[in-house]
């Protein structure tokens, strides 16, 4: 049984009560009801909590949705014993906040496995030499998928420091206010980067139909991790010569399966080379703000081959 709260932009589902680990606990599902799974921060003023919430248990807080609504939901289950929030690259809820010797902040929580789907997901993996277009591409084939597929997932496996949100900014910023924001986020490599997200790829594929990875834009030995958890490949390259490198990577030696290759330009164009053993065109330009949507023949194909089928 289940408990859905009044619709709204935002639709708030409580579940029965489930065990694991000897913790009592309720799911709080998030879904983005508006065909683009956007909200705004107004849609907050009419929401509200779905009846039956169990206090004496704890809340697990799990949905796509923006940093802000899981604040404002996590303030509201304060009267709850404690509440955590799912992250799937975890399997597990992460406890943000208690008023019970049940559990401690930062505790992550095992979710059962029929959360996890039948068998793995696929991964693409997004590669190409750098100032290709490869994270406004993979955003844009993220979003261009959501409304159709709500559950799928956007990995950055890099430390550059680009993220959706500095592709979400507004049209008033500039590419100035863009670089500036990448620069100060900038991580550093460490020996654990790639194994981590490879981690957390497998972990991913476990749950959602499909994770599209944005690796960063280099050949090198120490993504072999990412390379391993993935199940195909796409090359979006504005060099010819830096197509082949990214094959022997991805295909030779990771046994990865070939997608798409795009060769990326600046000019307004879609050309079709061929479409076997794996779509191969030129298309342009991958630059934030100027860049129109994703080809409707290469949607066509991802859907076809990665996700059953079209829509």
């Amino acid at each position: 049984m289940t408990l859905q709260s009044t619709p709204t932009a935002i639709a708030l589902t409580l579940s029965s009560p489930q065990q694991s680990a000897n913790l009592r606990f309720q799911m709080l599902t998030i879904a983005l009801t508006s065909p683009d799974r956007l909200i705004a921060p107004d849609d907050l003023t009419d929401l509200t909590l779905p009846s039956g919430i169990d206090t004496t248990g704890g809340v697990i807080i799990t949905g796509r949705a923006p940093i802000w609504l899981y604040a404002y939901l996590v303030h509201e289950l304060h009267p709850t014993a404690w509440v955590a929030c799912f992250d799937p690259r975890l399997s597990g809820a992460v406890v943000v906040s208690t008023h019970s010797r049940q559990t401690q902040i930062g505790q992550v929580i095992s979710l059962p496995r029929a959360i996890a789907q039948p068998r793995l997901g696929q991964a693409l993996m997004v590669v190409g030499p750098p100032d290709s277009g490869k994270s406004v591409f993979s955003h844009a084939l993220f979003t261009a998928l959501l409304p159709d597929y709500p559950d799928i997932f956007l990995q950055r496996a890099n430390w550059d420091g680009e993220g959706n949100w500095i592709l979400e900014l507004p049209e008033t910023a500039s590419e100035g206010d863009r670089e500036t924001f990448k620069l100060f986020y900038k991580g550093i490599k460490s020996e654990r980067f790639f194994t981590h997200h490879g981690q957390s790829i497998l972990q991913l594929r476990r749950q959602k139909p499909l994770v599209i990875v944005d690796v960063g834009g280099k050949v090198d030995a120490a993504k072999m991790p990412v390379l391993e958890a993935c199940s195909h490949y796409l090359i979006i390259s504005s060099k010819p010569e830096a197509i082949d490198p990214w094959h022997e990577f991805c295909r030779d030696r990771g046994n990865l399966r070939p997608l798409a290759v795009i060769n990326s330009t600046l000019d307004e164009v879609i050309q079709v080379h061929r479409q076997e053993p794996y779509l191969h065109m030129t298309s342009g330009p991958w630059i934030q703000g100027k860049t129109e949507s994703v080809p409707d023949i290469l949607l066509e194909h991802l859907r076809s081959t990665l996700l059953g089928g079209s829509r």
